[in-house]
Parts: structure tokens; C-alpha cells; sequence
């Protein structure tokens, strides 16, 4: 089994990443360190340079996720998976058999995360793997 983390270097982000290292620890698990790249647009060279400069962007806010895990001796496999990020999270929670999806908030009211459609909010309707969302530690 494996633990599940959508990082993206938000400040719910950097919580949840402490959160997950403890629970992976605690179960002696892999920390899957997830980023989900979705981007608009269909086509063309502007598409490919925004792509390939999200992808960059995630490869290097996941560096500080697995320098965090590595540090307490949390194993990790880091995937850039060009989904949203609430698809990528499904996919790598289904092929690694995770036992837990972690994803932080934003601290968003239910209502907003509804009608914006925020990752925590999707993930809990859609995902059959068990989701722990991290509030920040503004709360």
C-alpha cells in the first residue's frame, strides 16, 4: 500500500506534506508525490511551452516534497501526470493501492469548494479510496 499526496507548494499543500510523512511513516509506506498538469488549450507551440513550464513547475515544487520525506526516511515515487489534478490523484491512488488520498485546503466554505469545484470537494464525491483533507494552519 502507499500514501497519495496532491502537492503543488500552496500553504495547504506544505501542511498536508507534513501530515502525509506522518502517516506514511506510521504505516511504513511509500509517499506517491502527485501533480496533476492541466492545462487549456488544444494545440500548438504556445500550448507546448505552457505545458512543458507547468510540468517544470511541479517537478520542482515535488523536489521539496521529497527532500521533506527523504529527511525522516519516507520513501517516495514522484509523478507529473497530465490530468487535473483531482483525475491524477484517482489514477495514482488506484495504480499504487493506496490507503489514502491527502490533499490541502484552502480553507474555502463548502459552498465555495462546490460551486468552484476544488480538489478536496471532488475527490470526496469521486474517489474510492478513503481522502484526508488537511486544513491550513491558519485554523
Amino acid at each position: 500500500m502507499s500514501v497519495v499526496l496532491g502537492y503543488d507548494e500552496s500553504p495547504g499543500a506544505a501542511r498536508a506534506l507534513r501530515i502525509a510523512v506522518e502517516v506514511a511513516s506510521a504505516f511504513d509506506e511509500t509517499l506517491v508525490l502527485v501533480y496533476g498538469v492541466a492545462v487549456p488549450g488544444p494545440s500548438g507551440e504556445e500550448y507546448r511551452s505552457h505545458v512543458q513550464a507547468v510540468r517544470e513547475a511541479g517537478r520542482t515544487g515535488l523536489r521539496h516534497a521529497v527532500t521533506e520525506a527523504e529527511r525522516v526516511g519516507v520513501p517516495t515515487v514522484v509523478e507529473v501526470i497530465d490530468k487535473k489534478p483531482s483525475e491524477a490523484l484517482i489514477d495514482a491512488a488506484q495504480r499504487h493501492a493506496a490507503r489514502v488520498i491527502v490533499v490541502g485546503s484552502w480553507g474555502e466554505s463548502p459552498m465555495r469548494g462546490a460551486l468552484l469545484g476544488s480538489t478536496p470537494h471532488k475527490l470526496l464525491h469521486l474517489s474510492q479510496v478513503p481522502v484526508l483533507c488537511v486544513p491550513p494552519d491558519s485554523f
